[in-house]
């Protein structure tokens, strides 16, 4: 893993984090969005361990989507879940007040973690005990 994935998914863990202070403190709208920007910075960890870099969201997503998700080296499950996050940062931000719901918040923490979890096994380097060294 490359210092600037290791950066990216520090950022990841410090905006779940705050999520999770968002959601305790009553703010679901807020919490979805901070959710929403682990998981993308999760899929910008994978494109830089490819090279790649992205200015738009859009252009983020769409990459992860087409270099990880169709290639079959992650679960189609977490793209769907980055799309679905980015809708609902759109509704928490730009939508009426009470747009995102406690329950919708929380389940966007929840693929935000599991996001974090496939991303530290994933882009980790195997152990001594995995490659028989």
């Amino acid at each position: 893993m490359t210092e600037d994935q290791q950066e990216l998914l520090e950022e990841a863990r410090d905006s779940l984090s705050a999520a999770r202070l968002l959601l305790t403190g009553g703010y679901p709208g807020y919490a979805a969005s901070r959710a929403y920007y682990a998981m993308f910075y999760i899929a910008e960890a994978f494109l830089e361990g490819e090279g790649m870099s992205f200015s738009r969201h859009s252009a983020v997503i769409a990459a992860f989507g087409h270099h990880f998700v169709h290639t079959g080296k992650v679960p189609v499950e977490f793209h769907r879940f980055l799309l679905e996050a980015q809708e609902l940062r759109h509704s928490g931000d730009y939508g009426e007040r009470h747009a995102v719901t406690a329950v919708q918040a929380q389940q966007q923490i929840a693929r935000a973690d599991q996001f974090l979890e496939l991303a530290q096994r994933l882009l980790s380097p195997p152990s001594s005990s995995e490659t028989g060294t």
